[in-house]
């Protein structure tokens, strides 16, 4: 059940004790340990949650860790929705704590802490916050992701005020999201052809990751990727907003694209490019190499199939 209480001083001292301990689980590969969200705000009601935020040299160490925080009394969750995340919950069946890694230069933490800074820094949205809260527990009592999307837009107007502008990947997930990629299939894809979009049906396949790009809170770019097996990949499609381009946000998305997959086990990313195309993975050293696609599908006779070790 969602409830949200009064501030509560005591939420400062849990954290006070939680983060040296989970500090100690983390070894050197910590650097730092934030609290943060709501709890972490003097005077703003909030769920009784304490969020921690540890900063790591190396997120894919965490794993290693998974066995002691485990036996420290949290629930494993893995990546759990954000990307480049390592998410620990702890208390059953009432919630005390969540824990959220990042490595650190993830703009994620730069965003937690803005928007926590801003809220300790201006009464009047901290006052508009705990009152949009509560009226969203009272409205979704048992639903979680109402109460979410609830709070989506006013969380997006204090990261704005906050100046925040890093670039975040994330799986498509919130309604704005998934309206977002369609615009950018549909757009710079089918309208071209012109047909519908056909592949819908990926929207909720496992085997199809569908990421967008934001920059700060408007989001950019949107990519399509299909996982094979035997560790390999294909991208369907990676696109940026034309008001946005000639910035280098292409590459960085590439980029972050080929990380997330390193990190997930995939050992060759592969594309079939259009000619004009062609010349941006060469510059981020893709080359000649069989796509192999193992559904069957005819692909542009005028595509180049080339590929990545990642």
């Amino acid at each position: 059940m969602i409830t949200v209480v009064p501030y509560n001083p005591i939420w400062k001292n849990m954290f006070e004790e939680e983060a040296p301990r989970i500090k100690a689980v983390l070894g050197e590969n910590c650097i730092a340990v934030h609290h943060i969200g709501s709890t972490s705000v003097p005077g703003l009601a909030a769920k009784p949650i304490i969020d921690i935020l540890p900063v790591v040299k190396d997120i894919m160490g965490v794993d290693a860790i998974n066995e002691k925080m485990e036996a420290f009394g949290y629930e494993v969750k893995g990546e759990y929705g954000i990307s480049f995340r390592r998410f620990f919950q702890k208390g059953n069946p009432v919630r005390t704590h969540h824990v959220h890694i990042f490595e650190d230069g993830s703009p994620e933490i730069e965003r937690h802490l803005k928007f926590r800074d801003w809220m300790c820094a201006h009464p009047k949205d901290l006052e508009a916050y705990a009152n949009l809260k509560q009226e969203l527990a009272q409205k979704y009592p048992h639903d979680r992701m109402g109460y979410g999307l609830g709070k989506e837009s006013f969380v997006a107007a204090i990261n704005t005020k906050t100046g925040f502008d890093g670039l975040r990947v994330v799986k498509a997930l919130l309604p704005r999201e998934w309206e977002a990629l369609r615009h950018f299939r549909q757009k710079y894809f089918f309208d071209k052809v012109p047909i519908a979009d056909p592949c819908t049906w990926t929207f909720d396949h496992q085997d199809h990751v569908h990421f967008v790009l934001y920059k700060g809170e408007t989001i950019v770019g949107y990519a399509h990727i299909q996982l094979w097996a035997d560790a390999r990949a294909a991208l369907r499609i990676i696109v940026i907003e034309e008001s946005y381009r000639l910035k280098g946000l292409g590459s960085q998305f590439l980029s972050l694209s080929e990380k997330w997959l390193k990190q997930n086990g995939v050992c060759s990313l592969h594309v079939q490019s259009s000619p004009e195309a062609h010349s941006f993975y060469l510059q981020h050293k893709y080359i000649e190499m069989p796509f192999n696609d193992p559904d069957g599908h005819e692909s542009d006779p005028r595509d180049i199939s080339i590929g990545k070790l990642l």
